[in-house]
């Protein structure tokens, strides 16, 4: 077994929430709906909050010719977020709606919901309102990964993660298509709704 050491020596990219909902018809058909929210506390680039919602993702199209948008509080935070992380997701990676999603850098925010069974981000700029929904979230659990394991394939990341049974993504209030399913995910099967709690991504010192 490896030993773990208490101080990780890498370099802190940044840390905060991330919750996402991915959803697709069937289980093994195209997504059809990607959405992430980040609430970012620590980064480079300053705190801030960025949601992604790809409603068309294989549409190298933005909002409202497609349903491709992003609206943040920190337009150099969303840049360096989709750069470096969001676009070497598996899910994401490859999807022409990620780098043609329109994008609004004065975003409001709220939040609602109890954590114990459902949890609600929503974020609205301009004549947009994206809003993400969980619901029948299950107990908390913690992961630790290495690059081998993680989404970006470079990093550590330290995560509590909470499942959800089921979810929602809504622009403007019109439900987007899909629905929740599982995939294989940090060697287990896990719903493709989840809350991220206290997420910290780590480059490796080399």
């Amino acid at each position: 077994m490896t030993q773990r050491i208490p101080v990780n020596p890498g370099n802190v990219e940044w840390s905060g929430d991330n919750p996402a909902i991915y959803l697709r018809e069937s289980a093994d058909g195209p997504w059809t709906c990607l959405a992430a929210y980040f609430n970012v506390v620590y980064s480079p680039h300053g705190r801030g909050r960025v949601m992604i919602m790809l409603g068309d993702p294989a549409r190298a199209e933005g909002y409202p010719r497609a349903r491709n948008a992003c609206i943040t509080d920190n337009a150099a935070l969303a840049e360096y977020l989709v750069r470096d992380f969001v676009s070497l997701f598996p899910s994401f990676r490859g999807q022409p709606g990620l780098g043609a999603m329109t994008r609004y850098s004065s975003g409001s925010f709220r939040e609602a919901g109890d954590m114990a069974t459902c949890w609600q981000h929503t974020a609205a700029a301009s004549n947009l309102e994206l809003t993400l929904r969980w619901r029948e979230l299950g107990a908390p659990f913690a992961v630790e990964v290495g690059p081998e394991h993680c989404a970006t394939g470079r990093h550590d990341m330290y995560s509590v993660f909470l499942e959800a049974g089921g979810a929602s993504v809504l622009m403007n209030d019109q439900a987007l298509d899909g629905r929740v399913t599982d995939r294989i995910f940090f060697g287990r099967r896990m719903s493709t709704a989840f809350i991220a709690l206290s997420e910290t991504w780590v480059s490796p010192a080399n």
